[in-house]
Order: structure tokens, then sequence, then C-alpha cells
């Protein structure tokens, strides 16, 4: 049968073959695969609604990582349909094309203003990869894409990402940096981070180098007790022509928002003028607990944005993250549930309130892996829990 050729060739099944555990797994992808035929759907690709829940962009994303990473065929459809332009835009279509590569993928219905795409995984490989946006699209999203492929991948990878560093609707690159990245190595990952060249929203521009080793594994993460809140830093930089004043007001601004939520250490500065040109302006706050968890929020200027109510606005959003007692903020959440997903056994995380894009990560990662994910209330918090599947990297270079 051809299903079952096209299962025992998948790259994650060759990974993981001699483990219990992954064979279960392949056991109720099977099923499901069967499934989908007896509903008279093409019995080897799994198809996607792309316009549920968040019905974007991070649909694409989840879909597309994993996979790559467990070698399963998608066709995702209505492509998001609900937005004012359906359809990929160019930041989406780069991050295909960009995991595309790095698993040479077959693809189908890859353009823009495309609204189903077809994505048939090869085999993952390490390497230099390009993907410029040649808009302010954000490389955060590129990064969140091609990041969990990269950690499977055979050799260390490197991706020269191009766009927006600090774009709108979007993680600013500092955040990746300097939030999410120490909650990424609890899985046991991490990656570097060299920003060559700044590029704000409208304009973009920017230029992104990431390093990336890969890893055997990922170890699952308890992310539960969130303890005190040590210190808070406030990172507040401008760029071009724009006065330090204004990252000086915003830093005071935030200082006063968070009064009484721990001590505020000010870092204000302006940008090289090598690696930022343009005119711009931003804040980054991190907060820093006794359980070592990292939990920030930002914000990006423009023309007419007041410094002081951006600063201000997000210290606010830092300060409900804080009072909510959670250990990850809304911004980590829903990236932390692809490798919650592939770690080797149960992981748990304290959340506030669970974002959409966090829901729509899940309902993607349990209709792929065959994971089960819950999210129980706990008072004014709740708790994201996850038997991940344990995919096994055998071929990963690992020092």
């Amino acid at each position: 049968m051809k299903l079952k050729l096209h299962l025992l060739s998948s790259r994650c099944w060759f990974q993981a073959h001699s483990h219990t555990r992954t064979l279960r797994v392949l056991k109720k992808l099977k099923s499901s695969y069967e499934i989908f035929s007896t509903r008279g759907k093409m019995s080897r690709i799994l198809e996607i609604d792309g316009s549920v829940l968040e019905g974007g962009g991070q649909i694409l994303r989840i879909s597309v990582s994993l996979s790559a990473i467990l070698g399963v065929p998608i066709r995702v459809t209505n492509i998001r349909a609900g937005r004012p332009k359906p359809g990929l835009a160019a930041q989406h279509l780069k991050g295909i094309q960009l995991v595309g590569e790095m698993c040479q993928a077959r693809m189908n219905g890859a353009h823009i203003g495309s609204t189903e795409i077809e994505f048939i995984p090869g085999k993952l490989k390490g390497g230099r990869y390009f993907a410029d946006t040649k808009t302010a699209g954000s490389i955060s999203l590129l990064l969140q894409v091609a990041l969990p492929c990269a950690l499977m991948a055979p050799e260390p990878v490197t991706l020269e990402l191009k766009g927006g560093t600090n774009a709108a609707m979007a993680p600013q690159i500092d955040y990746m940096d300097k939030i999410f990245r120490p909650a990424l190595r609890k899985f046991g990952a991490d990656f570097s981070v060299e920003i060559i060249k700044r590029g704000y929203y409208p304009r973009g521009g920017g230029h992104v180098r990431i390093n990336i080793s890969p890893v055997k594994q990922l170890q699952p993460v308890n992310l539960m007790e969130r303890g005190t809140v040590d210190s808070i830093t406030a990172w507040s930089f401008v760029s071009g022509s724009v006065n330090i004043a204004v990252a000086q007001r915003m830093a005071a601004a935030a200082r006063r928002a968070l009064a009484g939520a721990a001590a505020v250490e000010g870092n204000c500065f302006r940008e090289d003028r090598h690696v930022a040109r343009d005119d711009g302006f931003a804040i980054l706050l991190m907060a820093y607990t006794s359980t070592g968890c990292v939990l920030g929020t930002d914000g990006l200027g423009a023309r007419n944005v007041d410094p002081d109510e951006l600063g201000c606005k997000a210290a606010e959003e830092l300060k409900e993250v804080l009072d909510a007692g959670a250990c990850v903020d809304s911004h980590a959440q829903d990236q932390l549930v692809v490798y919650m997903c592939l770690a080797a056994g149960a992981s748990a995380a304290r959340l506030g309130a669970v974002t959409l894009h966090t829901r729509t990560a899940v309902h993607v990662a349990q209709l792929l892996a065959n994971v089960q994910f819950d999210i129980i209330a706990d008072g004014e918090q709740n708790i994201l829990k996850c038997n991940g599947i344990g995919i096994v990297n055998h071929e990963a270079c690992v020092e």
C-alpha cells in the first residue's frame, strides 16, 4: 500500500524506528491518514484548514515546521481566508521556501496570493540558508518557522535573514535573543544572534545572522514555579537622527509604570550608525525571576507615536504578566508548543491568559504529531501540559 510505504520512508521514522514510543506515534499517524482516506482525501497528504482559530501565518509556520521534521506531507487550504488580503504574503512565502530548501521539499502553490499550498518534505540538511522578504516582513517570524527544523538537521545551520528586525505585529529580534532564547535553553537547545543591520518598520532592510547547532533530542521542561521577580531591565534605544532623549523618555515612563514591581535598571543608547542608519526607536523590557524565568515585552516606535506612551504601554503589558504569576509571557507561550510536542517526555508551563496563537499552535501540533495537549485552568492562571513524542535526531553532529 502506498500509504504504508510513504509513512515508513518519512524522515521521522528513520530517525526513531527503534523506539517503542515513536512506533506508537507511527501507528497513530497511520490511523489518522486512513481516516482522511475514508473521507475521500488523498491518503498521502494531511489536509489542514488554514482559516481556523488564528487563521493567519501561525498555522502556516507550525504546519510547515512539523511537516519538515516529522516527514509528513501536508496541504494547507484557505490560507489567511479571513484577512483583508487573503493568501500568502511575502513574509509567509519566504518562510515556506526557506524550510522547503532546508528539507529539499517539493511544493505546489508557493506564490504570492496563493490560498492553498502542498508541502512534500524530503530530508533535512545543514548548511547556510538565505531568506529575504524584500519588505519589512519580520525576521523573527522567519526564525520561528526555521529554528525547530535547524535543531533537527544533521549538521549546524546558519540562517542569513533579511527583512524587519523591528517590525509591527511580531516580536522584535531583540526579544527572540534576550527573552525567548533563555526559554529554549531549558529544552537543551540554543542559537546565536548577530544583528548586522537593523531594519525598522515600514522600510525594513535589516540583516540578521543566526547560528544553530543541532540537538540529539529536546528535553522536556517544567516551567511551573515563577518565584519572585529579582530585577527588571529596560533596553531603550534609538537610531538615525532620533534624539537620545526619546530613549530616556521611554525608559523613564516604563520605570514609573513598574514602580513597586521590582527595581528597574535602565539602559538607554543609540545604535551604531553602521548597524542602524534609518530613524527608529524601540524598547525591550526583561524581568528576571528567582527560578530562572525570563519574561518580557517590547514596544516599537513609529511616526506620531509618543515615547512616553510607548514605554508606559510596554511596562503595563509586563506588569500584567507579572501580576498573573505566569512563568511564560504571552509572546513566548505559542512558540513553546512545537518544542513541547517534540521533547522526550512530559512538559508543563504555567501561563496567564492563553492566547489565540497558542490555541492555534496546539491545534496544529495535535493534528500533525498526534500528541495530546491539555490546558488546565488554575485560578487566573492556566497550565499547558504535553507528553512529547521524543523525536531523536540520530544523525546530529553534536560536539
